[in-house]
């Protein structure tokens, strides 16, 4: 057969140059279009395609999730099953968002009820992972981005000898998370555990948070670091410009 392809792509002979020409002239059909049936057409597309997404998430998805809450508040909104594995606890609170799938991983040998908390109008986005062997928090007006991952709880222990023996990491390693209120996480940033960020910070994309976030910070880079000193309590139209930090020769903020 790979014979076959190679005379037919290379071969003047009449036959595979037909075979050429027919295989263009397929790859480059098209129907004129005319936008009154085009655009009747799309919309009857869209709007099936919303109603399958309503049912899907109304009679299948929220239902699912609703069953593997302890607790959930009003106006819960989920658009795909998370992917649960293990054994625990997770309370949501009213109004809450979760965008696409994310993964819920439950390591039950250090808790025997470790915990998942999402406060009041938060929302989790895509393919964010959350490790939990005792308890992350999140709290209120929450945004957490895509692919953001969170965990308490490492996968193996630092040492090579207890890895090499198929060891858990020891009960000391496992330290809570706590996302205070009105904290924005963005893309791909990872939380490692005994983090807390405080109210109202920004963790950049990419970030990688490995010690605790100040409220009303920015934080960014690997590992992460605070790169904004303004006080993002205030009010955008409110707030005064914050005085630049004084630089010295090698360039670095002196306030650092």
């Amino acid at each position: 057969m790979s014979r076959f392809y190679r005379w037919a792509a290379l071969s003047n002979h009449w036959a595979a140059v037909g075979l050429r020409r027919t295989r263009s002239a397929f790859q480059n059909f098209s129907l004129p279009t005319f936008r009154p049936v085009a655009k009747l057409m799309l919309a009857v597309y869209l709007g099936c395609r919303a109603l399958v997404k309503f049912l899907v998430r109304v009679f299948f998805c929220e239902q699912g999730f609703k069953a593997y809450c302890s607790s959930y508040g009003k106006g819960l909104n989920v658009t795909s099953l998370p992917f649960v594995v293990g054994k625990g606890r997770i309370v949501v609170g009213e109004d809450v968002k979760i965008h696409g799938r994310i993964g819920i991983i439950f390591a039950v040998r250090y808790n025997e009820a470790p915990t998942l908390e999402i406060g009041d109008r938060s929302s989790i986005g895509h393919n964010s992972t959350f490790v939990i062997g005792k308890r992350i928090t999140i709290g209120k007006d929450c945004l957490i981005s895509n692919e953001v991952s969170l965990f308490d709880a490492p996968g193996h222990p630092t040492s090579a000898p207890l890895r090499r023996e198929g060891l858990a990491a020891p009960p000391e390693a496992v330290k809570p998370v706590t996302i205070c209120d009105n904290v924005w996480i963005g893309h791909r940033a990872i939380i490692y555990p005994g983090v807390t960020v405080g109210e109202g910070a920004v963790v950049s994309a990419g970030s990688v948070v490995m010690n605790d976030v100040a409220p009303h910070t920015i934080m960014a880079g690997n590992p992460a670091r605070r790169c904004s000193y303004a006080d993002l309590s205030r009010s955008t139209t409110s707030a005064k410009p914050a005085p630049a930090a004084h630089r010295g020769s090698t360039g670095r903020d002196l306030t650092d």
